[in-house]
């Protein structure tokens, strides 16, 4: 059995789905008007199996690791940025800090493979949580992990999520320079779309460093040929990658509801998904990401992001920014009035 595979399978409530919808339909508004707000609640009811929903406990998690295809020059920022960044969201001062401080949501950097960083510990704003899993490898040359060095960083995401108490939402993002790089490539070998459309700008890269990047990722899916979608992601991918689906597959197997932040955090799920079908129904998608491989990620998972905002920053800042919406839903579906109890005319 694969890795993911070993993740139990979701059992969505089909008799709580039904309840719920028809809770929707005897609120006091049109059936439907609310749109998305309406399938989150029920969706969420499906997951947790009552005709009330919850959107807390929640909490958001940051998947954290280097990628030494960065010395491809792939990237418009230097490899330094990544723990520097690290140091950032645990002051407090970074997006996804302000984002989940403004939600309420308790936030953890998760560190599987960021070097350069000083002996650091949990602070106010974010707790931080090492957990070392190996060395990671040069895409164009080797194998992102080793099978070993992969099963770690999954048991590091599901274990990070064990942390917390009773979720009932989870964010999951990632940080790390290059990491756009290596989820393109693991793009392209599961869908077998060309790189030159899965691969952008990712932090900035024009012109002829745009072009070096997408030969690195063409030249490291022909290293690899053609695997199954978990192999993709051990053999192409990064340790942040394989960290987040592991966190996303343990909190779909909690009966949380996922929300996956933009490009790099979907190709996590699209391994995981394609790998383990069953655990589909816990994800949301947070954003559509400027990156233009996204469209493709989701297009294959059957996906609609919560959000259009323009976003390409990463560090679950697009997925925290749909959090709000889960507790509108969950307000909109637990405490609306029905026509019967306000004594409201319904269609005729």
């Amino acid at each position: 059995m694969s890795k993911f595979q070993s993740f139990r399978s979701l059992e969505f409530n089909s008799d709580a789905l039904r309840n719920a919808q028809n809770r929707q339909n005897q609120l006091t508004k049109p059936a439907g008007s609310l749109g998305r707000l309406e399938d989150i609640a029920i969706q969420l009811c499906g997951l947790q199996g009552g005709t009330r929903a919850l959107s807390r406990p929640a909490a958001a998690i940051i998947c954290a690791a280097d990628h030494p295809v960065t010395q491809h020059g792939v990237s418009a920022y230097p490899a330094a940025v990544t723990p520097a960044m690290v140091l950032n969201i645990l002051s407090g001062g970074a997006a996804s800090t302000v984002l989940a401080r403004t939600s309420g949501l308790p936030l953890m950097v998760l560190d599987v493979g960021v070097d350069g960083l000083p002996k650091v510990s949990s602070t106010d704003a974010a707790a931080y949580r090492h957990h070392p899993v190996g060395g990671g490898g040069d895409i164009l040359v080797e194998d992102a992990m080793s099978v070993a060095v992969f099963a770690e960083a999954v048991d590091a995401g599901a274990r990070a999520v064990d942390s917390f108490d009773d979720l009932r939402v989870l964010v999951v993002g990632e940080l790390g320079i290059g990491n756009t790089t290596v989820a393109s490539a693991v793009a392209t070998a599961i869908l077998g779309i060309e790189p030159e459309r899965l691969t952008g700008p990712g932090t900035g890269v024009q012109g002829s460093a745009l072009d070096r990047k997408i030969r690195v990722v063409r030249d490291a899916v022909q290293r690899v040929g053609t695997v199954a979608p978990e192999e993709a992601l051990r053999r192409l991918g990064g340790r942040d990658l394989a960290a987040m689906a592991g966190a996303m597959a343990r909190g779909a197997e909690l009966g949380a509801a996922v929300i996956v932040d933009g490009f790099i955090a979907s190709v996590a799920a699209l391994a995981l998904l394609k790998t383990n079908p069953q655990l589909r129904s816990a994800f949301f998608f947070g954003t559509q990401s400027e990156e233009p491989g996204h469209t493709a990620v989701l297009k294959a998972l059957d996906a609609v992001p919560l959000l259009g905002l323009g976003f390409r920053l990463g560090e679950g800042t697009g997925a925290l920014a749909a959090v709000p919406l889960f507790d509108m839903a969950v307000a909109i579906h637990n405490e609306m009035a029905t026509f019967e109890g306000a004594a409201v005319p319904e269609k005729s």
